[in-house]
């Protein structure tokens, strides 16, 4: 293939390929060409322009494939219009010749095509360049149209139309032949020659003005004969131009007017004529005699969809503002089609009527009008139905008879209310709360209109008006209550009046139907209001006779209805519906025969249908009520339909008897019984088979009943009766009915068949086989093709079940016998399905064996050419074949490759199910080619530049189904082989598809884009901006003119386009894939191209219906306006239909603008994840002024809050939410990024106005629950954010709650409800959980406030008193005012709220015990959805709770709450009136409450329970155990405190938020502090009595055994350990001894990490205090062991040389406990000594120096030996080997090199030193004071020569002045003799002083100051030492003379000296970075 890819084509590579691959090899050079042409350089094409001619005309004698043809005449098209022209003419005679010669071959048929071809091409792509040569040319062509078959007249006339095309008005000589010659093949027998006639008319009539002037009547007659018989291809193209030429007609194009004079057409004529078309069909006003013969015939359906299709096309043509102009006329004119007696004559035409002309409204009205037109449509709609109600009424009320036409007129009007109650209904439902006006306003009436037609005498009006209320209630669900109540107070009212009782219990069933789709339900009482209605219907039913049948119907249509509304209403009112249902079947056999003996004939229809209806409640009760379906009630149920199904047998009977009109009534009963035995499941009725059989023999009366009958056969199992019955039903039955009773029991053998395969179960014994198989077979020759598929399905499902080799063997083998030897199509057809469904059923390995021969027959009837059905089915099978036997295909994918390559370039384009089927074949090779396609082997090459080449064959192909296969066959490519798909042609494709009129089309196009944005949606975007650019070159000729003009990529790009497109879309996986797409594009682009996704986002938003919407047209049309004028004349005269295609048809719908809320707040999401300069606005205005493309979020602010705020105020209910969600977002995302020109404020302070604007709303009394809810939460939000510092502005916003309060407090008892009472809790919760919010923020602020300024002397506990010195940042305690006043009825609210959710969250089995009359907000009946209110909120209120309490001591300040919950009725049972409990029994049950919640949520929180919660629940038991009472209770009662222990730890095996497990771990520490005060306090208490028995209180007592399961040191333990073997594995012996753990080397933890380990080693170093000596003993080697551990991994320098966390928590945790009075008790000396000892021990092996540990902080181990020295001497003394130990732990620390590591080490052995037990020092002082000695002398020759050397001699000398005071009087002299010469030593001379570096001065001060202190110390002593070295002595005094000497200045500078040391220390510090 790659040869192929050369400028001119490569014929030595042609001639060695084989014959059959040559026409493959041409395509792909010509597709090359088609591409390299334009790109190219003009000069090279013009070099090598005439061999290319010479190679190109060739081609066209080569019998080239339809595809070949097309695209050799573009290539040779553009070659001509970029090369030089001189040569054309003779390519053009020669092409005409080619068309004259006579020669009528099949063979010389592709020839003269691909010449014609290539004339349309020449003339399409350069015109009139080609001069006066077209007469000659249009006539060759017509004169070759004349005798051409029928694929040369279609290719012949899509010539001309590009040659009409290309020539515009030019060839206005030969219009008029063309249309003589065109307009007789508009009936032509061959559809695809009438698609292209009306092809080729639609381009004529754009210059031919004859046509939509003098011809206007023919052409519209020819439009309408065109239509009869048609295909949907032929519709479309035929009233497409039925509607262009009218819209022409009705408004000509200005240009083609003003050069000839003509008339208009008026609307009203216009109309007219498509009305004739629509009522009379094609034959005009004279019949022709065959139709009189048959009597005044119908027209056909295909005229008639046709008719209504091209009024479509008509007004979509005179676009969106020419039908707002005229809706009235138009909206007249279509009902009175319907209204027309022509078009109801039967019933079926009149359903189809009405189809028709509701088609025809919804298409214009729902997709070209915006929603303000929308609602103006609405009006007149509800005006034409007002007046047609008139109209009925007059004729109802005419009592006198004298209005004889009037029944007629009655019957009319009913077809025109369906139509308009529908469409009425629709618009409202898409307008959803933005239709609120039109109902709102009392002119318009709309309710009133619609209501009054539930009263006409039709009931299929009736039905409408219903379904239109109900679509209102559904768009507008404040409306649904009061609509019931009105239905049921009319119905009480008009009880006797047949039409009302049936109109209002219609609208009623409706409503309640509707409710499902009303998120906030309607309240509890309604549906007991509805079953006391329906009760009184039936009771009264038999009291008159004229009513008894629609008050039958009414009363069980509502029970119906009232099923819908679930289990939780339905449940309330079982018992009853039971006992109805049993009353109204007989009891018995005997009651039957008596109900036959006595009935008349309306008595059994009132029967049947009442029966009908009951039937009909049950099947609504099992749909929609499956909990309720118990065994007992199923058992219940199965006697009334086991009457039912007696009485079935009995009715043939009774019909006879009393007449033929009860069979419609019979027929209910029977389809009613079917539809519940459907739902039931088939072992419920095992007993009464023999029933449902004989029930089922009289079927052949009402065949559809059928369908119904599958699950029955899977359950009474194959019966072999039943197939005999069938059979036995096929015999007996004729023609048509023969077929509609096959169809009906193949469809229930087929179902029952698919039942045993998803059981499977298996087909029973072989009898049963052959049977089944004898009915399949029979079928698979039957000429009607519906039934030759489904016996091919039965056949595949029949194999799956039986699934024995042989058996599938048998059944191949037949078929392929049938296929060898048949010849006729349907035997052909029949059996190539077979083998299809065969393969497809038993799967690749099960039919493995047979898969060469089912291939190599279906590859040879796939190229049988003569019959293209056949053709179809046997690639269809095919494709079926490749996709289920998966990789045991691979073997055959080349030669089905080629075919399919070979058929795409051969078959005509006419028979498109051929390329439909070729399509789904290549997808299903390239499935299973799979990612082997991405390889490099020259066969997977060719395998995949075969592929490509179907693909763009296909692509190229004029029917949308094929290109939609293209597109998807290509998506796969892209999925396996994603490199070599060209996305430069294909993203540009796709775009041109978006436009098409075709939705599988417009499906497949989003679909592919959807996975393209995925991987690369920036390349995506680019290639469709480049469309937008070339859209201005003619470049895409393949596509439409008509799509080109739609094609609107603007710069927004596409996805504006995409935008556009939710506009206008209602398909829902369409929506979906585009809401997809655009959410790829938004995550991967939208944080680069900030300002353009914004302002994308913006424009969608800015468009809300209101008063902004108006302007933002405005502006728009100015702008228009001046780019109009730039546009040449030509444009200017486009009338007025075109003006509107430029700008996008509508404001975006509210949909949209909810989409786009919700995009941004996915912005801001992606924002976050990021960049955190997105929200911090001085980084983002420094990097704006860096670089000023560059885009950040902050920056947009305002746009953002603007956006949210048109949003969160618009009429829509749905928008509303989302522009809350968004200003929620924003304000926590920006609520804390300062404002860089106003410190110590933030940005969002300029936005209070706004946010409070968009809130207020939120809370006026008519706003639902869910919106209001939504508010709270953002106000909490806001408040809480700390954004504003003004009280009074705060007030705004807290006022909104503060009234929210007020409607809480109002109690669950309110009046006037229009929601479900969960909407009422759902809101009600919502406040309380944002007050508990703002409480627990507010708290929070004052806790703060209260530790911060510790400085100024508090005067008592003033409020304001901080204002003063806090300027005008917020007050601490202003939030807290705010909150204070409203505390006392919060307080009691929250409790209440808690006490529900605490009963709400019991198991089902404690259900007895919640309160009859529900909680203090839900009631018993919503319990369900009341529970998820419950569940998003209770965990903010559980914080405040517990904050209140433990601020005001457990609420001891208020009263008794006990009786008054603040609402109506109280949450709590009524009984005897509680006792009231003392302040003690209080607070217990509180605790008892907020424990129990607690403990209940941390056992099991829900995967998907947010975070928030889990830290909210922990903080609120932190809080909680900060209250004394609290840590009383839980210390009393110890088990509580254990299992709170043990779901904390549970819970930390869950989750692992570091937050979670630092809370978690504050929670532990309060829970043993509160322990160890209690024992503190009892210790205390009992102190009286001996020592011993005190400690003998605590864990473990005399054995110092822990309890698992009772000890609290023991729970404690377990979750710490687990804690610190989380962060510190290395901890674990277990996992370190392991042979498969490898060593590491110690890292430093994160800085959560370490805060952790270092609180749970705190806790752990408490535990002992808590046990008994005995007890701590148990526990201390693990505790020792652990801090030991832990020490020794965290123990690593840090660069800034601090002491990590953990290293500081465990040295105070060794000191602790070493410290603690364990060690004086005399029953455990042994072992604490022992512990003490090995603890050390430890210590001294993890200090030892070790080159793995090269980082390891030695002072810390130093520090932690010297503590034990220090803490336990007495244990200590004489242990050889830990003395030694540690001397060499001080030696090593003495020699580092590390002058830190001396000093600290010096401050240590001091420590050591001067211990009190001198046989613990003194060992050390002669082991180490020499080495010291030796230390400070060297320090003479090595003076410090930084700050740290410096302080590390110091501290020496400070050891060495120590032991000088340690020692005793007589060894006073020696020890100085060390000390003083040493000092001295330290001392310059004054030249040497002058030039010293810093830190040798201040050793020499250091040195000085000491001698002047031990002087007048040691007087004696000193003297002697100095009298014997006189040099000392000199030294000295120089030094003191020199000091003395120097100035005053000198002096002060010395007083000044620590501040210059500090200097040093701070350099230190930084010379380590």
């Amino acid at each position: 293939m790659e040869l192929a890819h050369s400028l001119l084509l490569n014929e030595d590579a042609l001639a060695q390929i084989t014959e059959a691959k040559r026409p493959v090899f041409i395509f792909e050079w010509l597709r090359f060409l088609n591409k390299v042409l334009v790109a190219a350089n003009k000069v090279d094409v013009k070099e090598k322009q005439k061999k290319l001619v010479e190679q190109l005309t060739g081609l066209i004698s080569s019998n080239p494939g339809p595809p070949t043809r097309k695209l050799l005449a573009k290539n040779l098209a553009t070659l001509y219009s970029i090369g030089d022209t001189f040569t054309v003419f003779q390519t053009l005679d020669k092409c005409n010749d080619i068309i004259k010669n006579k020669d009528d071959t099949p063979a010389y048929l592709p020839t003269k095509l691909a010449a014609v071809a290539c004339v349309g091409a020449f003339y399409e792509r350069m015109g009139r360049m080609l001069g006066s040569s077209f007469p000659e040319t249009i006539n060759n062509l017509l004169k070759a149209l004349k005798n051409a078959e029928s694929q040369g007249r279609s290719e012949i006339l899509l010539s001309l139309q590009k040659v009409l095309s290309g020539l515009g008005g030019a060839a206005a000589s030969c219009h008029r032949d063309i249309y003589k010659n065109a307009r007789s093949l508009l009936t032509d027998r061959s559809m695809a020659v009438r698609c292209a006639v009306a092809k080729c008319l639609l381009e004529l009539q754009n210059e031919a003005v004859f046509m939509w002037t003098t011809e206007l009547e023919n052409v519209a007659t020819l439009c309408f004969k065109a239509l009869e018989g048609s295909t949907y291809g032929v519709r479309v193209a035929v009233s497409k131009l039925l509607g262009t030429v009218m819209a022409t007609a009705l408004m000509p194009k200005q240009a083609a007017v003003m050069r000839q004079n003509v008339k208009r057409a008026t609307l009203e004529e216009v109309l007219e004529l498509m009305a004739t078309g629509f009522l009379r069909g094609g034959s005009g006003f004279l019949k022709s005699g065959g139709e009189m013969l048959k009597g005044g015939g119908s027209v056909s359906r295909e005229v008639r969809v046709g008719v209504t299709q091209a009024y479509v096309v008509f007004v979509t043509t005179l676009g969106g503002q020419w039908l707002e102009r005229n809706f009235a006329t138009f909206l007249s004119h279509v009902l009175e089609l319907v209204a027309h007696p022509r078009a109801t004559q039967t019933h079926v035409e009149a359903v189809y009527s009405r189809r028709c002309v509701s088609f025809a409204l919804r298409a214009t009205l729902g997709g070209l009008l915006g929603e303000k037109a929308q609602i103006a449509a609405a009006k007149e709609i509800c005006q034409a139905i007002n007046k047609q109600m008139r109209a009925v009424e007059a004729v109802v009320s005419d009592s006198s008879g004298e209005n004889k036409g009037g029944a007629a007129d009655v019957s009319a009007s009913q077809h025109v209310m369906v139509c308009a109650l529908k469409e009425l209904g629709s618009l409202v439902q898409s307008l959803s709360a933005t239709a609120s006006p039109l109902i709102q306003e009392p002119s318009i009436g709309l309710l009133e209109t619609v209501t009054s037609v539930l009263l006409h005498p039709s009931m299929a009006a009736r039905l409408a008006a219903a379904w239109c209320l109900r679509c209102v209630a559904v768009a507008l669900p404040y409306q649904l209550t009061p609509l019931l109540d009105r239905c049921a107070e009319r119905i009480n009212t008009l009880k006797s009046s047949p039409e009302a009782v049936s109109g209002y219990s219609f609208a009623m069933a409706a409503l309640l139907g509707g409710v499902y789709q009303c998120l906030l339900g309607i309240p509890h009482s309604k549906g007991k209001m509805v079953v006391s209605i329906a009760e009184d219907l039936l009771r009264s039913a038999a009291q008159n006779s004229r009513l008894s049948l629609h008050r039958t119907q009414a009363g069980w249509l509502l029970l119906g209805a009232l099923m819908t509304l679930g289990s939780s209403l339905v449940r309330y009112h079982l018992p009853k519906m039971l006992l109805l249902w049993r009353n109204v079947f007989p009891r018995s056999q005997k009651e039957l025969e008596a109900e036959k003996a006595r009935g008349d004939s309306f008595t059994w229809q009132v029967t049947l249908e009442g029966r009908a209806g009951a039937l009909c409640a049950m099947r609504s009760f099992v749909a929609h009520c499956p909990e309720l379906l118990t065994e007992d009630v199923i058992r219940r149920l199965m006697t009334p339909i086991e009457c039912a199904m007696t009485m079935m047998s009995h009715i043939p009977a009774v019909i006879k008897v009393h007449g033929a009109h009860l069979k419609a009534s019979a027929a209910m009963v029977r389809l009613r019984l079917y539809d519940i035995l459907a739902l039931l499941p088939p072992k419920t009725y095992e007993v009464s088979r023999f029933l449902i059989y004989s029930a089922m023999l009289d079927l052949e009366e009402c065949p559809v009943s059928w369908t119904l009958l599958a699950q029955e056969i899977t359950a009474v199992f194959f019966r072999l009766q039943m197939l005999d019955h069938f059979a036995e039903c096929i015999k007996q039955a004729k023609g048509v009915r023969q077929q509609a009773v096959q169809l009906n029991i193949f469809t229930a053998v087929l179902s029952a068949l698919k039942g045993l395969a998803e059981n499977k179960s298996t087909l029973g014994p072989e009898e049963v086989r052959k049977s089944a198989l004898a009915l399949v077979m029979g079928a698979l020759d039957n000429p009607n093709p519906i039934l030759r598929c489904a016996a091919g399905e039965a056949l595949g499902r029949m194999a799956q079940v039986v699934g024995e080799a042989t058996f599938i063997a048998s059944m191949a083998q037949h078929s392929f016998d049938k296929l060898k030897s048949a010849r006729d199509v349907v035997s052909r057809t029949g059996h190539s399905l077979a083998l299809g469904c065969l393969h497809r059923y038993v799967g690749g390995i099960g039919s493995g064996q047979h898969l060469k021969t089912s291939v190599s027959i279906l590859l040879a009837l796939a190229q049988d050419g003569t019959s293209h059905e056949v053709q179809t089915w046997a690639l269809h099978s095919l494709a079926l074949i490749v996709d289920s036997s998966g990789p045991m295909y691979r073997g055959y994918v080349e030669p089905t490759l080629s075919l399919v390559l070979t058929l795409l370039l051969t078959v005509p384009p006419s028979h498109t199910e051929v390329h439909q089927c070729l399509g789904r074949c290549l997808g299903a090779l390239i499935t299973t080619v799979g990612p082997e396609l991405q390889g490099n082997s020259p066969t997977i090459s060719t395998i995949r530049s075969s592929c490509l080449v179907g693909c763009a064959i296909m692509q190229d192909h004029s029917d949308s189904l094929v290109q939609a296969a293209a597109i998807s066959c290509l998506q796969q490519l892209h999925m396996f082989a994603p490199r070599h798909v060209n996305l430069s042609s294909l993203v540009p494709c796709l775009c041109v598809h978006l436009c098409s009129s075709h939705l599988l089309l417009r499906r497949a196009a989003v679909a592919c884009l959807r996975q393209l944005a995925q991987r690369e949606a920036a390349e995506v975007c680019a290639y469709a901006m480049s469309l937008a650019k070339k859209a201005g070159d003619n470049i895409h000729c393949r596509y439409t003119i008509y799509e080109q003009k739609h094609l609107n990529i603007t710069e927004t790009g596409l996805e504006g386009v995409l935008f556009g497109m939710l506009d206008r879309e209602t398909d829902r996986k369409l929506c979906s894939d585009i809401h997809d797409t655009l959410g790829h594009m938004l995550s991967s682009l939208a944080v680069e191209k900030l300002s353009h996704w914004l302002k994308l986002c913006k424009d969608v938003l800015a468009a809300s219906t209101g008063i902004c919407a108006l302007a933002f047209e405005v502006e728009k049309e100015e702008e228009d306006s001046e780019k109009k004028d730039e546009m040449d004349d030509d444009t200017m005269f486009t009338g007025l239909g075109d003006d509107d295609k430029t700008k996008p048809s509508v404001a975006p719908r509210w949909v949209t603008r909810v989409f786009a809320a919700d995009c941004l707040c996915r912005i801001i999401h992606l924002c976050e994840n990021a960049d955190k300069a997105h929200f911090d606005l001085a980084t983002a205005r420094s990097a704006k002024a860096k670089n000023p493309k560059g885009d950040l979020l902050v920056l947009h602010l305002s746009d953002l809050i603007r956006m949210a705020f048109m949003a969160a105020t618009d009429h829509s209910n749905q928008l509303r939410m989302a522009g809350l969600q968004a200003l929620e977002d924003i304000i926590k995302k920006f609520a804390s990024v300062p404002e860089p020109e106003f410190p110590g404020h933030v940005i969002l302070e300029q936005y209070q106005a706004n946010v409070g604007a968009a809130l207020r709303p939120a809370f006026s009394p008519d706003t639902p629950s869910d919106i209001t809810a939504k508010a709270c939460q953002v106000c909490s939000a806001w408040i809480g954010s700390g954004v504003v510092s003004d009280l009074n502005d705060l007030r705004r916003v807290h006022n909104l709650l503060v009234s929210s309060l007020d409607k809480v407090q109002a109690g669950k008892g309110s009046s006037s409800q229009l929601y479900s009472e969960s909407a009422t809790t759902m809101e009600k919760l919502a406040v309380l959980k944002a007050w508990a919010e703002v409480y627990v923020v507010a708290m929070k602020i004052k806790k703060e406030a209260e530790s911060r300024p510790a400085r100024p002397v508090r005067s008592g506990e003033d409020d304001d008193e901080d204002m003063g010195d806090e300027g005008d940042i917020l007050p601490p305690d202003s939030l807290i005012t705010l909150v204070q006043p409203e505390l006392p009825s919060l307080s009691r609210l929250w409790l209440a709220a808690l006490r529900d959710y605490a009963l709400l969250t019991l198991p089902a089995e404690f259900a007895s015990q919640l309160p009859p009359e529900g909680g203090a907000f839900y009631t018993p009946e919503t319990i369900d959805t009341a529970r998820l209110h419950y569940r998003n909120s209770w965990a903010p209120i559980l914080h405040a709770v517990a904050l209140w309490l433990s601020n005001t001591d457990f609420g001891a300040a208020e009263g008794p709450e006990e009786p008054q919950t603040g609402t109506t009725s109280p949450a709590y049972p009524q009984g005897p009136p509680a006792p009231i409990k003392n302040p003690d029994e209080l607070a217990k049950d509180r605790m008892h409450l907020l424990l129990g919640i607690s403990i209940e949520f941390l056992c099991f929180p829900r995967p998907e329970e947010p975070i928030e919660r889990v830290m909210s629940c922990l903080q609120a038991l932190c809080t909680l155990l900060e209250s004394p009472q609290a840590r009383n209770h839980i210390a009393e009662d110890q088990l509580l405190a254990v299992e709170l222990l043990n779901v904390l730890h549970r819970l930390l095996l869950t989750r692992d938020p570091p937050s979670v497990q630092l809370q978690v771990t504050a929670v532990v520490q309060e829970t043993i502090r509160s322990a160890q005060d209690h024992l503190d306090q009892r210790r205390s208490v009992e102190d009286g009595g001996e020592k011993e028995s005190a400690s003998v209180l605590a864990e473990g007592g005399d054995t110092g055994e822990l309890q698992p399961g009772k000890s609290l040191v023991f729970a404690a333990m377990e979750l710490l350990v687990f804690l610190l073997v989380r962060h510190l594995p290395q901890v674990n012996t277990k996992a370190s001894d392991s042979p498969s753990h490898l060593p590491t080397k110690p890292q430093p933890l994160p800085e959560h990490s370490n805060r952790l380990v270092a609180v749970t080693i705190s806790i752990l170093a408490e535990l002992p205090a808590l046990c008994s000596p005995a007890g701590s003993m148990t526990i201390l080697p693990t505790i020792l062991f652990l801090i030991c551990g832990v020490l020794k991994e965290t123990a690593l320098k840090t660069p800034d040389g601090s002491v990590p966390l953990p290293v500081s928590a465990a040295l105070q945790g060794i000191k602790t406990i070493i410290t603690s009075p364990l060690g004086r008790v005399e029953k455990t000396q042994q072992q604490w000594t022992s512990l003490v000892r090995s603890s050390l021990a430890s210590v001294l092996e993890y200090s030892q120096p070790d080159e793995s540990r090269p980082n390891m902080d030695e002072v810390s181990l130093l520090t932690a030996i010297t503590l034990f020295l220090v803490s336990t001497s007495s244990e200590l003394v004489g242990v050889t080997t830990l003395q030694k130990g540690c001397m060499e732990r001080f030696r090593n620390a003495l020699n580092s090199s590390d002058p830190w590591v001396q000093a600290r080490c010096y401050q240590l052995l001091l420590s050591v030193f001067q211990h009190s037990s001198r046989a613990l020092s003194t060992p050390y002082i002669h082991a180490l004071a020499p080495m010291l000695v030796e230390k400070l002398k060297g320090a003479e020759r090595a003076r410090p020569g930084t700050p740290a050397e410096l302080q590390a001699v110091q501290e020496g000398v400070k050891v060495l002045e120590g032991l000088v005071a340690l020692g005793e009087e007589q060894n006073r002299v020696q020890l100085l003799a060390l000390l003083v010469p040493t000092l001295i030593s330290y001392l310059l001379d004054e030249n040497a002083f002058s030039t010293a570096p810093p830190p040798s001065k201040g050793l020499h001060e250091f040195a000085l100051q000491n001698l002047m202190r031990i002087g007048p110390l040691y007087p004696a002593a000193f003297k002697t030492v100095i009298g014997a070295a006189p040099e000392l002595k000199t030294r000295l005094e120089t030094a003191i003379r020199a000091n003395q000497a120097s100035s005053k200045a000198k002096a002060a500078a010395r007083q000044a000296q620590p501040t210059v040391q500090a200097t040093p220390t701070i350099k230190l510090k930084t010379s380590f970075f």
